[in-house]
């Protein structure tokens, strides 16, 4: 049992609870070996005492150990301890997208897109490394402080389906794809339709389906069209609503295919809202064999809302193996289908058949002479070559890309090109290509070609501050692909690049995607954080509260450098960093390093330069101490100035000087009866003046 206090794994301190979830309990823990903190996902008993469960849990949690990406939260560690099994992951401190979303209502277009792009550069790196999130929802995905969106609990979902946990446990049914509902395999697509569902409701603030069981969800899921999420919000711009209503068909092979699809029409909608760019396959295309619909009398017939439905589905459960169980046909049904006999309908049929044969065949042949270079399928999309005519491959290894493209264009050939570095050929020579010299193909078939971009790569073009046209252009020319974020910038006009990554001038194989953030221009609602670092602590707290924001904790640390002292070395938040009015700040002063020692040298006055009512010869108490409350030296005086001569200060470049002594003052007293007036002793009164006083840097201890 896990107790706040206790060590696990000799190394983590587990602090407090910050979450809990339907089979785990996240604590906050420091790691001692590395001196940071982490966050502590511990099973529950209930899960910890299924071996099987646990079993797979390691597996997958040991291979999402691997998984490291901006966009995800990292695990470190995965161990087991005394039946307390558990996984130490990188701590993140924000809110859940579920909480977001109830806190915002819905999300505005440009946000939500922007969080999805996110997500699915996160799940599209785990992809990569072939890992299957499989429980894609809101509440697994994080917004740091610092607007940074991570994807978590990688691992913890295969492990759980794997062993038919039901829907309740999971949390899941509102995202889950059709596939997963029927218990069927799931892949890459499933998790693209639980983020498109993600999406959906980041956008109207629901979800689409919704019902008082979790089958009754699922059947949805299965059976029922995907609402449009432009039924909630009208305004919603047609290529986002095209991207919510692709990622959620019903058939896996309608879907995106893969991460990187989606993200590039995400990318596409924050440039050109309005476009409608985006495919959805509608079933027939050429090539496909489109499945015969049931007979009319055998169609689910829509009923009207509010009418009573033939079957109860709140009643129905899952099986054994965690799966619906299929609508089984009535004999009755069985005996109408039976008796229904079309001679004309069976004569279709088995024409339809024949011609679906022959399809399946020609498609099999045009895959199998596409794998071999000699059959190109794009002559199917409408784009018909010399009628089949043949042409030879040039052999271009070693040629120059430019005369490489000039003889592939006179035999009619198309070409793709990508990017290696190389310390065997020079720049833009080419390497190889997927098609063998001398090798006959058809005409206008796409050819590979893979090109030296020299030993380091080439210079990377400066594109900061340059306009989105300006630097796509720039960058393109070059051979390299964009990936496009905005920001809010109060510095650089919109519309312009704000940075760039990898940076101008840096070495990069042609082909690299750089990354481009460009401004969206001021937010009004967000403040960017200024830099702090090398400013007094006073200057600091006065640039925090001109931007409206709030002074949090200041400390006093060491730091290695020396020229830092009495100076901010570290902030909360870097300089960029969009905050909240009124969100607080804290700040690190340097005291200088660790072992750095310090002398105190003067000639001490009186406090007569803060209390002009001492009295010179007065028997004073001198107490010098540190900031911190160390007492370097005491003495008593009656003569000033006093000289201090303290050497070998440790930890503290400031300290007090406290000053304790007792005045008598004089009272003028009048005789009542004579009128007479007398000085005369009043009484004693000790008083204490404090100073702070700067020690010297002597330099570094031995």
């Amino acid at each position: 049992m896990i107790k706040i206090g206790m060590l696990i794994g000799d190394r983590y301190e587990i602090l407090e609870k910050i979450g809990t979830g339907g089979m785990s309990d996240v604590y906050k823990a420091k790691d001692h070996k590395l001196n940071r903190y982490v966050a502590v996902k511990v099973l529950k008993q209930e899960f910890s005492e299924n071996t099987n469960f646990v079993s797979k849990f390691r597996s997958e949690a040991q291979s999402a150990a691997g998984l490291m990406h901006p966009n995800i939260v990292n695990v470190y560690d995965v161990g087991e301890e005394n039946d307390i099994y558990y996984i130490v992951m990188e701590l993140v401190e924000g809110i859940t997208l579920k909480k977001y979303i109830e806190k915002k209502v819905s999300l505005s277009v440009k946000e939500a897109v922007s969080i999805a792009i996110q997500v699915s550069m996160g799940i599209e790196a785990a992809h990569n490394n072939h890992i299957i999130h499989r429980d894609i929802k809101p509440q697994n995905i994080i917004i740091s402080k610092d607007g940074k969106v991570k994807v978590t609990d990688f691992g913890i979902a295969k492990a759980a389906t794997s062993n038919t946990i039901t829907s309740n446990v999971m949390g899941s049914v509102h995202y889950t794809s059709p596939e997963q509902a029927r218990g069927g395999y799931s892949d890459a697509k499933s998790d693209i339709y639980s983020l498109g569902i993600t999406l959906f409701e980041m956008l109207t603030g629901r979800v689409p389906f919704n019902g008082e069981t979790t089958v009754a969800i699922a059947i949805k899921h299965i059976q029922e069209p995907m609402p449009s999420p432009r039924e909630f919000v009208p305004d919603l711009p047609i290529s986002v609503e095209q991207i919510v209503l692709k990622c959620t068909q019903k058939s896996p092979d309608r879907r995106y295919q893969k991460m990187g699809e989606l993200i590039e029409d995400l990318k596409h909608s924050l440039i050109s809202p309005d476009e409608n760019f985006v495919v959805i396959d509608d079933g027939e295309a050429l090539g496909q064999t489109k499945i015969a619909e049931p007979e009319e009398e055998d169609r689910p017939r829509k009923k009207p809302q509010g009418a009573r439905r033939e079957t109860d589905r709140d009643g129905l459960r899952l099986n054994d193996t965690g799966r619906i169980p299929p609508v089984k046909k009535s004999a009755k049904k069985k005996s109408a289908e039976k008796t229904s006999f079309n001679p004309r309908m069976e004569k279709l049929t088995t024409l339809l058949a024949v011609i679906a044969a022959i399809l399946i065949g020609v498609i099999i042949l045009l895959i199998v002479g596409k794998s071999l270079g000699i059959v190109d399928l794009t002559t199917l999309s409408g784009e018909m070559t010399e009628s089949g005519a043949k042409t030879e491959m040039p052999d271009v290894v070693g040629m120059k890309l430019a005369k490489a493209q000039e003889l592939l264009d006179e035999v009619k050939l198309k070409y793709e090109i990508k990017y290696e570095t190389s310390s065997k050929y020079d720049e833009d020579v080419v390497m190889s290509s997927n098609v063998k010299a001398g090798r006959e193909v058809t005409v206008g078939t796409t050819v590979e070609l893979t090109v030296s971009s020299g030993k380091d790569g080439v210079e990377l073009p400066d594109v900061e501050g340059k306009t989105l046209a300006e630097a796509t252009a720039i960058l393109e020319k070059e051979g390299f692909k964009l990936q496009v974020s905005e920001v809010p910038s109060e510095e650089v006009e919109k519309g312009n690049v704000v940075a760039q990554s990898p940076i101008g001038g840096s070495k990069a194989p042609r082909g690299t995607t750089v990354a481009l953030e460009v401004s969206a221009g001021p937010d009004p609602n967000r403040i960017a954080m200024p830099n702090l670092i090398g400013l007094s602590e006073m200057d600091a707290t006065a640039i925090i509260v001109e931007k409206k924001l709030s002074v949090g904790t200041i400390k006093t640390v060491n730091n290695d450098d020396a020229n830092m002292i009495g100076l901010v070395c570290a902030q909360s938040y870097p300089e960029g960093t969009y905050l909240d009015a009124g969100q607080s700040v804290d700040l690190e002063v340097s005291i200088g390093p660790d072992n750095l020692t310090y002398g105190f040298y003067a000639n001490v006055d009186s406090p007569a330069l803060e209390d002009p009512a001492y009295v010179s010869g007065t028997t004073t108490l001198v107490v010098l101490t540190t900031a911190d409350g160390k007492e370097l030296q005491r003495l008593n005086t009656d003569t000033f100035p006093v000289v201090m001569n303290i050497t070998g200060i440790k930890g503290s470049s400031t300290g007090i000087l406290a000053f304790q002594y007792t005045l008598t003052p004089q009272v003028t007293v009048t005789d009542p009866a004579t009128g007479v007036q007398t000085v005369q002793p009043g009484t004693p009164e000790t008083k204490v003046i404090t100073r702070t006083v700067a020690f010297t840097p002597e330099g570094a201890a031995n």
